[in-house]
């Protein structure tokens, strides 16, 4: 009895001894923290602590009195112990989610439109920097939004690089670069590493933030030694390149964007296409090409030539003996849109197209819509050694109608069912040195094309003619035998894209829904410049804001405010009620 007295004495002088373990430990950091290096005085400080704090940890456990349980079998110490143990365990765990995650960065875009996310055409061409780019961005301020943006980029590749600079506080960089900032715009300029190469991209604002398609198009200007040349034929009435009723600017500045030079071409003066074409647009001619133009267009294709031709109803384009080579003919009736998707005050004769081929110019449209108003169809009938793909259809419930002064207008004799194809595609293997035959040729069969047409609703179709050899050149010679092809089967492709309308590029068209896309990607498609991504939609952040009127606001402010508490006090008065 007499030996379990001097316990409880040096117990509580451990409790005092026991403060000193933390004090020692909290001076030894603070020693650290303060002097910016950790010697000896301030780790001997945190051990001396932790040995003190440890110590009395060890004693604690031999107990001081016989008659109560010892500090570690107590109930009181085993939940506490429990308790800090499970603390420091989702500490670690947190501690090591958030080391993987800052080793190992996930980003996940739950946005509609994945507003956040770069485009794949723009992720395809900052994965292929060739060498390092750098975004300089002569504004004083960081926007969240451009800052997010080029992030973006640089997560692609490392070689993305961009930087703020303040114009002010860096006059010299400023004037190398040229610099004019005025009012509330910023200049955003593009620079090759290595080579120094610099180029304007944008000016920025409040209003106008960053945008994905001019530096995606810059880096692709940047990187590449030259420019694609389009050249658009001229002298037919087609669209003009300048602004104006009618005119396509808004698409010839779309293809600038995506380093096409696009220049008229006047076959009435040459008598060839120029060389460096990387391909030839006829969009919209109101008059037919004389024969020797279409001649030359079609040694242009012989060569492995890339044509696009967009010609609207009832117009005759001339281009009839070089179409039907192709196993395509322009129809002249005019589409019908019967479909619940009309175009506000543009009548049943503006086609809207939910439905496109599987081709890499529309492979990423899936149900989005384009429109065409006053759009001809297509007649595809199969051809040796053409490949044919229809990339716009139009709805089933539409037709082709052949006379539009009937009213009401009506699927009858003449006309001709959907779904219709206004759109195609078409690629065919040449020799440079192979001539076309003086009149078309078609397979008389499609067992005998090496590619039959891709949708049976195409083929089947009638045409307005009751044959294919009732297509024949003006000039009268006859047609070749079917074993007699055209072109001679060769290693060069030659790519021809056909729409039965044009309008749908011209301004203030040209930027609605996605026929902006249509045009581009098919050019980018067309020219074979296989390594350009092609064009970007604009991701635009959808108002999901509910409008109501005076008198809704009033009769859901009177539900929010009286009716809803008056039913809780209600049911809350009847239960009360029942249960005295």
């Amino acid at each position: 009895m007499k030996t379990s007295q001097p316990r409880p004495a040096l117990l509580k002088y451990w409790r005092t001894l026991f403060w000193s373990g933390p004090l020692l430990s909290i001076m030894g950091i603070s020693a650290g923290v303060v002097s910016g290096g950790w010697t000896s005085i301030p780790l001997g400080l945190i051990i001396s602590g932790i040995v003190i704090m440890g110590l009395w940890v060890v004693f604690l456990g031999r107990g001081g009195d016989a008659r109560q349980p010892q500090f570690w079998s107590r109930r009181s110490t085993q939940v506490s112990t429990n308790a800090l143990v499970s603390t420091i365990a989702v500490f670690v765990i947190l501690g090591l989610l958030n080391f993987s995650v800052s080793r190992h960065p996930t980003r996940i875009d739950l946005t509609e439109g994945q507003l956040f996310t770069l485009s794949p055409e723009s992720q395809q061409v900052v994965k292929e920097l060739p060498q390092a780019v750098k975004v300089w961005i002569f504004d004083s301020q960081q926007n969240s939004q451009d800052r997010d943006l080029l992030e973006n980029y640089q997560r692609q590749n490392p070689k993305f690089l961009f930087e703020f600079i303040d114009p002010e506080a860096n006059p010299g960089l400023a004037t190398s670069f040229g610099i004019k900032n005025s009012g509330e715009n910023r200049d955003v300029y593009l620079e090759l590493q290595s080579s120094k190469r610099r180029q304007f991209v944008q000016s920025i604002s409040p209003q106008i933030r960053l945008s994905e398609n001019r530096i995606t198009s810059g880096i692709l200007q940047l990187t590449r030694d030259r420019q694609s040349k389009l050249y658009f034929l001229q002298g037919h009435g087609e669209r003009s390149l300048d602004a104006g009723q009618g005119a396509i600017s808004q698409a010839a500045q779309a293809l600038k964007d995506k380093n096409f030079v696009g220049e008229p071409l006047n076959l009435g003066l040459t008598d060839k296409v120029p060389a460096d074409a990387a391909a030839v647009m006829v969009v919209g001619p109101v008059r037919p090409l004389p024969e020797a133009e279409t001649k030359v267009l079609q040694d242009y294709l012989n060569q492995g030539g890339n044509l696009l031709v967009a010609v609207d109803p009832p117009i005759k384009s001339g281009l009839d003996n070089l179409l039907n080579l192709w196993g395509v003919k322009l129809d002249d009736r005019v589409v019908i849109n019967a479909s619940d998707r009309q175009v506000r005050g543009k009548g049943p004769t503006a086609v809207v197209i939910a439905q496109y081929g599987d081709h890499p110019i529309t492979k990423d449209f899936r149900n989005s819509n384009s429109i065409y108003p006053l759009a001809r169809p297509l007649d595809i009938t199969p051809v040796l050694g053409v490949q044919s793909t229809p990339l716009l259809l139009t709805d089933p419930n539409s037709w082709a109608e052949s006379n539009l002064k009937e009213q009401p207008l009506k699927l009858d004799d003449g006309d001709r069912p959907g779904p219709i194809a206004i759109g195609a595609a078409f690629t065919r293997q040449v020799t440079p040195s192979a001539q076309p035959s003086p009149s078309p040729l078609v397979s008389p069969s499609p067992q005998a094309s090496g590619s039959p047409s891709p949708t049976p609703s195409v083929s089947s179709t009638p045409s307005v003619s009751s044959s294919p050899q009732a297509s024949v050149s003006p000039s009268g010679s006859p047609s070749p035998t079917p074993s007699t092809p055209p072109f001679v089967q060769g290693t060069k492709e030659s790519r021809l894209i056909v729409f039965g309308n044009s309008t749908f590029a011209t301004d203030g068209l040209f930027g609605q829904y996605l026929n902006g896309d249509v045009f581009v990607n098919s050019v980018s498609w067309l020219s074979q410049q296989d390594q350009q991504p092609l064009s970007i939609r604009p991701k635009d952040l959808k108002n999901r804001r509910i409008t109501l009127t005076n008198e809704q606001a009033s009769v859901l402010g009177f539900i929010a405010l009286v009716a809803v508490p008056l039913v809780g006090l209600t049911s809350a008065s009847f239960v009360w009620w029942r249960r005295r």
